[in-house]
């Protein structure tokens, strides 16, 4: 018993120290969007006092320069319906290719899983060219392209999920007199929401702070947060350091509060997932 509570206590220190490394660059981001850009360089670990507390004005500046409620207005449209997307037409995918067993399913699965080993900088250039040529180089066209990058591990999730869902559950549900659809929205969907979330999660993170895909794709026209930031860089490569730490401060914020609000949903799906049979 002894040992036990010994093993728990060095384990809660190395969690506690693991957490304190992630979380130490957060604190220095905040901390020093509270100072002037000077201090900054000279003493970033610091915190700011009577000669270097800068208070908002880093965010009032960083705001101003780089047209930030536009930039998240954007990043907040193509976020939302691209997550959107993904979860629905991956989750509805990974359900077809489950339960239907077939050589083009097969393939198809496959093909999907073998896209997420593709770095995206070797069909960058090529992916830019072909979005301009078919008209998808503005924000709803860019959700097509966002859908297509997220396919691979999303389908690759909800497959594996889904493969533990017993069938007979579906069977129960077409024998009431669901057709597929109905079964799908009222049995299947609701039995994937703590996969669905954890994937609505991971592509969120990704698509909120993605900067090279809206650079190469939509570019200055509609500007989304890691874009706009850019443009506190001037000339000579001078850059507001101060400004930039408030407006990447505002950028994790709504990150933050959607994973902290939907935290509870992904362990609840870890521990079901743990006990299905």
């Amino acid at each position: 018993m002894e040992h036990s509570k010994t093993a728990n206590r060095i384990m809660f220190a190395l969690l506690v120290f693991a957490a304190a490394v992630f979380l130490f660059p957060i604190f220095v981001v905040l901390m020093n969007s509270f100072k002037n850009k000077f201090s900054i360089s000279q003493t970033p670990f610091v915190l700011p006092n009577g000669d270097t507390f800068a208070g908002i004005t880093n965010y009032t500046t960083g705001v101003a320069d780089t047209g930030f409620f536009s930039a998240f207005g954007w990043s907040l449209f193509i976020t939302v319906f691209s997550v959107l997307a993904i979860v629905v037409f991956t989750s509805m995918t990974a359900w077809y290719i489950v339960r239907v067993k077939s050589v083009f399913t097969s393939i198809f699965y496959y093909a999907l899983v073998f896209s997420m080993i593709v770095p995206f900088q070797m069909v960058m250039f090529t992916m830019s060219k072909t979005a301009n040529t078919l008209g998808l180089d503005n924000p709803i066209g860019i959700i097509l392209i966002y859908l297509g990058f997220g396919a691979g591990l999303s389908t690759f999730m909800f497959t594996g999920f889904i493969k533990s869902v017993p069938v007979q559950i579906e069977e129960a549900a077409t024998i009431d007199g669901c057709n597929p659809a109905q079964t799908y929205w009222r049995i299947v969907f609701p039995i994937l929401k703590p996969t669905a979330i954890t994937v609505a999660i991971l592509n969120t993170m990704w698509i909120w702070n993605d900067y090279l895909l809206p650079y190469l794709v939509i570019g200055h026209d509609y500007k989304t947060i890691p874009i706009a930031v850019q443009y506190l860089k001037g000339g000579y490569g001078s850059v507001d350091m101060g400004a930039m730490m408030a407006m990447l401060v505002l950028a994790i914020i709504p990150v933050v509060i959607f994973y902290l609000s939907c935290q509870k949903y992904i362990i609840k799906g870890v521990a079901s997932g743990a006990v299905k049979g």
